[in-house]
């Protein structure tokens, strides 16, 4: 184990027809490890993966347990090449699951059936056309939590993804969302948009889905992480399994404290972080958290010889 290093799992949005084709080729553990996710759910994921429509990879029921399969597909290949141990492991939203996988605190086939009911219960917890997420980028983490209770006389609304210093996400019911997009461009944010998704991730309105989920988390066996794990909703690790549980349950309708987590680990002595999974998304994040990180990421035969050939 590395006291410096972390590894950090990305959540939905890093998905996209063809990812990890090139690293499947050179190693077969990608695919056998898409083989046992699809004898879990009963259908052939690794050719969603590579023949698949976007628009079936981004429905949430399947973007979760695709993306929780490619992180672990990548870790398993950074094991067989001997790739050392960190210290910590964290994950953004769906990706803590890949982190707890690859902690060793539950097993990889019970995973990939909860987070595809996960998403079920995401998507069916407020209809299709109700909800909406937004980004915002310029604007104090404080101003636009008061913005967004400002805003809730239309709705629901709530910040509910603090990214990195000047990016959150806020999330609700539509009508809410668009008041609070307008009333934060008057207040100087240099962008709020829309998102492509199809649920308020992470708000109040999460929790019929959370109370579902809840049930399905207990029915599994969970054990301690083998490696520390930093949580979302607090931004500090837990041991215990039935904390553990607790927390995935409060992470669905609760913020994701992203900027905690990685400054937390940084306060533990981490100075490299490995993003474990498609794209770089969390490697922009945490490199604009801490500007001091050594930010590398593995999800192809190049990327994985270069974090392998880093001094970690």
């Amino acid at each position: 184990m590395t006291n410096g290093l972390a590894f950090v799992f990305p959540g939905q949005g890093s998905q996209k027809v063809g990812m990890l084709a090139e690293i499947a080729a050179a190693e077969a553990v990608v695919t056998q490890t898409f083989d046992e996710a699809s004898e879990a759910l009963g259908y052939n994921m690794w050719d969603l993966v590579q023949n698949g429509e976007q628009e079936a990879l981004n429905l949430t029921e399947n973007t979760q347990p695709v993306l929780l399969t490619a992180s672990v597909a990548l870790w398993r290949v950074w094991q067989g090449r001997g790739g050392v141990t960190p210290a910590y492991m964290a994950g953004h939203s769906l990706g803590e699951f890949s982190a707890l996988v690859c902690a060793g605190s539950l097993d990889f086939a019970d995973a990939v059936k909860l987070v595809r009911a996960r998403g079920q219960f995401m998507q069916t917890a407020v209809p299709v056309g109700e909800g909406a997420m937004a980004a915002v980028l310029g604007l104090d983490d404080e101003l636009i939590v008061d913005i967004c209770k400002q805003s809730s006389a239309a709705g629901v609304v709530e910040a509910v993804n603090f990214n990195a210093p000047g990016q959150v996400v806020i999330a609700g019911h539509v009508a809410a969302v668009d008041q609070a997009i307008a009333a934060l461009k008057e207040a100087g944010a240099k962008r709020a948009m829309p998102l492509p998704v199809s649920a308020p991730f992470h708000t109040s309105l999460m929790q019929p889905a959370a109370e579902k989920l809840s049930a399905a988390i207990d029915a599994i066996e969970w054990r301690a992480p083998a490696v520390p794990v930093v949580h979302n909703v607090h931004g500090q690790t837990e041991s215990d399994p039935a904390a553990i549980r607790a927390l995935l349950v409060r992470q669905l309708y609760s913020p994701v404290k992203w900027v905690d987590c990685v400054t937390a680990m940084v306060a533990q002595g981490v100075g490299t972080v490995v993003e474990c999974g498609p794209g770089k998304v969390l490697s922009g994040l945490n490199k604009r958290i801490d500007k001091s990180l050594n930010s590398l990421n593995i999800e192809d035969p190049s990327s994985v010889d270069a974090a392998l050939a880093a001094e970690l």
